[in-house]
C-alpha cells in the first residue's frame, strides 16, 4: 500500500474536498483525484460518495481511514527513531487560534517552539473562538487555541494563561479610575460577534447582574478584533476587550483602558485538541510543551 495515496487520502478526508485538499498539499486536484481512484481500484472499494459540495466517507472509507492515520504516524515515528538528533523533526502543524491568542500570544509560542525544532512549520487561522472548536472537532486542524470552553467529549482543554477584560476608549474619554456599568451607558458601544469568547464572558456578566443588553448603546457588531480597536482609537466607540490586547496599546499611549466595578471574572486561554483525530509527532510535541512556550 502506497503511503503517498493514504496521505492524500487523508487529506481528502479532513477537507471533505477534493480541491481544498490538492490547495493544501501543493497538487494539482487531478493528481489527487488520480491518487484517490489508483488507491479505490487497489483495495476494491469505493471511499467516498459526493453529497452535495463535499466528499463525504463511505463505510469502508472510514474504516480505511483509522487505518490510515495509525500507518501514517508509524512511519513519523519509524523516521523519528532514525533521526539523530530531535532538532531535525520536520512537519506541518495547522493551528487554529481566535483574535486575542492568535495576534498576542501564538506568535511567542512558535518563536519557542522553533527554537528547537527549526525546521517544523506551521499553518496559522485566525477565527472566532466557536469556529476554532469546530474546526478541531472536524479534523481540519491539529489544535485550536481559544479564550472560550466549548463542552464536548472529544475536545481536551489545557489552560495555557489566565485573564480579564477591561474597558477600553480613546484618548478623548474623560473617564479615570474604576468605571461603573452606569458610566458607559452614555456612550456609543463597539461590541465583538456573538460567536467570540469576549463576548460570551461580557454577556454572562450581563446575565449576572441582571443587566440586558439592549441598556448599552451599541452601534456596531465587529468581528475583528483589531478594526474593534481601530475604531476605538477613532474615538467611535468604547468598547470592552481582552486586557492582554489593551495593554499594547496602552503602554504606547494610544488608548486608555479602565477596570469594570463588578466585572472580576476572569478566563483561561486554552490550548484544544481533539483525543479522537491521530496527532503527528511534531503536534504531539507542541501540545505536551504548550504551558512551557507562553
Amino acid at each position: 500500500m502506497d503511503l503517498h495515496q493514504l496521505y492524500v487520502f487523508s487529506k481528502v478526508v479532513e477537507h471533505k474536498s477534493f480541491s481544498k485538499a490538492a490547495e493544501d498539499i501543493f497538487l494539482s486536484q487531478s493528481t489527487v483525484s488520480s491518487h484517490i481512484q489508483a488507491l479505490e481500484k487497489m483495495l476494491g472499494i469505493k471511499l467516498f460518495d459526493r453529497v452535495g459540495r463535499e466528499s463525504i466517507l463511505t463505510p469502508s472509507g472510514e474504516r480505511l481511514y483509522q487505518w490510515a492515520l495509525k500507518l501514517l504516524l508509524m512511519k513519523d515515528q519509524a523516521l523519528l527513531d532514525l533521526k539523530q538528533g530531535m532538532t531535525e523533526l520536520r512537519g506541518m502543524i495547522r493551528i487554529a487560534a481566535s483574535s486575542v491568542p492568535g495576534q498576542f500570544m501564538l506568535p511567542k509560542m512558535v518563536n519557542q517552539f522553533r527554537r528547537h525544532y527549526p525546521d517544523v512549520m506551521f499553518h496559522i487561522n485566525q477565527s472566532s473562538s466557536k469556529a476554532v472548536a469546530e474546526k478541531v472537532l472536524n479534523g481540519s486542524v491539529d489544535i485550536g487555541i481559544l479564550g472560550e470552553k466549548y463542552e464536548d467529549d472529544r475536545l481536551r482543554y489545557i489552560p495555557l494563561l489566565k485573564e480579564k477584560l477591561v474597558l477600553i476608549t480613546s484618548n478623548e474619554v474623560d473617564l479615570s479610575g474604576t468605571v461603573s456599568f452606569q458610566d458607559i451607558l452614555q456612550f456609543p458601544f463597539l461590541m465583538r460577534t456573538s460567536d467570540s469568547g469576549t463576548n460570551s464572558m461580557l454577556e454572562r456578566y450581563l446575565k449576572k447582574n441582571n443587566i440586558a443588553k439592549d441598556q448599552l448603546n451599541i452601534i456596531s457588531y465587529i468581528e475583528d478584533g483589531q478594526s474593534l480597536i481601530q475604531f476605538v482609537m477613532q474615538d467611535i466607540g468604547i468598547s470592552i476587550i481582552s486586557e492582554i490586547a489593551a495593554k499594547e496599546y496602552v503602554c504606547k499611549k494610544m488608548l486608555k483602558m479602565h477596570n469594570l466595578e463588578g466585572f472580576n471574572d476572569e478566563r483561561y486561554f486554552y490550548l484544544v485538541y481533539n483525543i479522537n483525530k491521530t496527532q503527528s509527532i511534531v503536534s504531539k510535541l507542541f501540545i505536551e510543551s504548550a504551558s512551557d512556550l507562553i
